[in-house]
């Protein structure tokens, strides 16, 4: 299980807490140096079945300076997910993906992650 995350977000040093408090082993990415594959969000984005714009980081810096509220509406999701994959603080974090267990999530509520990886 890989878990992208920004090692100085609160909300990913809360999930990481979760997972050794629960004795769940991950990989941890720093998403600023290595960010997710196309591919891993495409499949995400499938297996979730939600909008691309649930993948974005809308409180980030990064992408208020660009100015994404408004240009998403106007953007193919080939040219989203190019755009997440370039940089990955525009990514919602901590990101999961597990292929082989179907376990993917975007950002920490600890019911969804207490539902999706203790059951």
């Amino acid at each position: 299980m890989k878990v992208y995350e920004y090692s100085r977000c609160t909300t990913c040093k809360r999930a990481k807490k979760f997972l050794k408090e629960n004795n769940i082993e991950a990989e941890f990415i720093e998403i600023k140096e290595e960010t997710p594959t196309k591919k891993e969000l495409q499949k995400i984005l499938a297996e979730k079945n939600v909008d691309i714009k649930k993948l974005f980081n809308t409180s980030g810096i990064k992408y208020r300076e660009l100015n994404l509220k408004d240009k998403l509406k106007e953007m193919t999701t080939e040219e989203k997910l190019n755009l997440l994959v370039s940089d990955g603080m525009l990514i919602k974090r901590p990101l999961v993906y597990d292929e082989k267990k179907h376990t993917y999530l975007i950002g920490f509520k600890e019911e969804e992650w207490q539902k999706s990886l203790l059951s």
